[in-house]
């Protein structure tokens, strides 16, 4: 695995942590290593006009001495810089203050063996990426235009720590995702988002987001208002991505600041409605263990529409009297623990059954633009985009202008009555991917509308 595909490996990990973790006059080292290289294809018009590789290695080093912590960064990743960097963060603990709540590092533990590193998407080229963009430029009608970005990324994370935990694990990351512009203001959208290239079939891609964007030309105006909706998957992942962000992460909930606060054990969905995360399954990406070196766990959120807990980091479980699931961010942050592989559980619905059992509804291919309006409330706003069409009688009958929902995601998952039987991995934030179905919602708030 050494020096494949631009990785470091384990052996030169090791090497390099070992700089810092010889540091003289700590009470405990922490070497963290990020480690990324690869290659990104823009295309816009139909045209590729950005053909990028980049490569970046970072060293985190966190130090404590007696109850006093500070960390360094470095992008030196050699032994000699791992150790400045920890001498640097030496002299930050000597000068703060102590930390009541230091929680301790990571104790030694096995990471689950998780291998999400594909050497074809490590190794992948700018020509391999340009044939596929013109795969996916050549399944567009001549009046129509595409633009999006073709990513392969292979990542590789090491933790060491002077408790004896030693972690190393590389993944890689392929995303293609575009937007076909049509006549008469018809938009498209399509993306697949995988751990190989191998999924990915740009013509697919291509082809879908075309025939939304032929579909969805001279949309039609429609009043704001309540509607039943069958979100497609790249929708609901707005909804769990967001509702992770308000709702699952520990600080948030230790804090009373969660979606979540006084709710465990109760009914907060629909019971179709399952959600958990869960570092270690294959169907999705990363790595096995969290930013603090502590193996990733498989945690229940939402089990049968009740609440069933968050995730939490060291210092978050202390203060919660649990222990960590393997869910710390690169210290210091200001979140706290975070879900990045998230889950929903499937149902048996197709979206065509979703339509036909819709006598008046919207079928929402994605939204943008989101951001929260309440988190106590899991309200947030945002558009439709990209293939918005409406349902009469269990037909879509044509396209409409896009809308503003401004929706308590809770309550539109206590209003989910259908869930679909396939899952697709979808990422809403940097670094994390949920795996979700569609839903059909039967109430579903738009605020307001839009003049295209």
């Amino acid at each position: 695995m050494s020096g494949a595909g631009g990785v470091l490996g384990p052996d030169s990990f090791r090497r390099i942590a070992g700089g810092a973790l010889e540091l003289r006059g700590a009470d405990g080292v922490e070497v963290l290593l990020m480690h990324e290289s690869g290659g990104l294809t823009r295309f816009a018009n139909s045209e590729i006009h950005q053909s990028i590789a980049r490569e970046d290695t970072g060293l985190r080093v966190r130090v404590v001495k007696s109850g006093h912590v500070g960390v360094a960064a470095s992008n030196e990743a050699t032994p000699e810089g791992a150790l400045a960097a920890a001498r640097s963060a030496l002299e930050m603990a000597e000068v703060v203050a102590a930390d009541p709540q230091w929680p301790g590092l990571a104790p030694p533990a096995p990471a689950p063996d998780v291998d999400r590193f594909f050497e074809d998407t490590a190794s992948a080229s700018p020509a391999m990426r340009a044939d596929a963009v013109a795969q996916l430029i050549g399944a567009c009608a001549p009046d129509c235009r595409a633009a999006g970005a073709y990513e392969t990324i292979a990542v590789e994370l090491g933790l060491a720590n002077s408790e004896g935990q030693f972690c190393w694990a590389p993944s890689t990351l392929a995303s293609l995702t575009t937007v076909v512009s049509g006549p008469d203001g018809g938009s498209g959208f399509a993306e697949v988002f995988a751990g190989s290239t191998g999924p990915i079939d740009a013509g697919a891609i291509g082809r879908t987001a075309n025939e939304k964007a032929v579909g969805s030309a001279s949309p039609r105006a429609l009043d704001a208002g309540t509607y039943t909706v069958v979100l497609e998957p790249a929708a609901t992942a707005t909804l769990v991505g967001f509702l992770a962000w308000v709702g699952f992460a520990g600080r948030a909930y230790i804090e009373g600041r969660s979606c979540f606060d006084g709710k465990e054990g109760r009914q907060v969905a629909a019971p179709s409605v399952s959600i958990w995360d869960d570092g270690t399954d294959p169907r999705t990406l990363g790595v096995p263990f969290d930013f603090e070196g502590t193996p990733k766990q498989r945690v229940d959120l939402v089990g049968d529409g009740v609440f069933r807990g968050v995730v939490y980091d060291r210092r978050t479980g202390k203060e919660a009297g649990r222990p960590s699931t393997g869910h710390g961010l690169p210290s210091p942050n200001p979140e706290g623990p975070f879900p990045l592989h998230l889950f929903m559980g499937t149902g048996d619905a197709t979206v065509e059954e979703m339509v036909r059992s819709t006598e008046r509804g919207l079928l929402v291919t994605r939204f943008h633009y989101s951001n929260i309006v309440n988190p106590m409330e899991s309200s947030i706003t945002g558009m439709t985009r990209d293939g918005t069409f409406l349902i009469e009688h269990g037909e879509v009958v044509g396209p409409v202008r896009n809308l503003r929902f401004t929706q308590s995601i809770l309550g539109a998952l206590s209003s989910v009555s259908m869930v679909g039987r396939e899952a697709h991995l979808a990422s809403e934030f940097f670094f994390s991917a949920s795996r979700v179905p569609a839903l059909k919602v039967d109430e579903f708030h738009f605020s307001g509308v839009s003049d295209h």
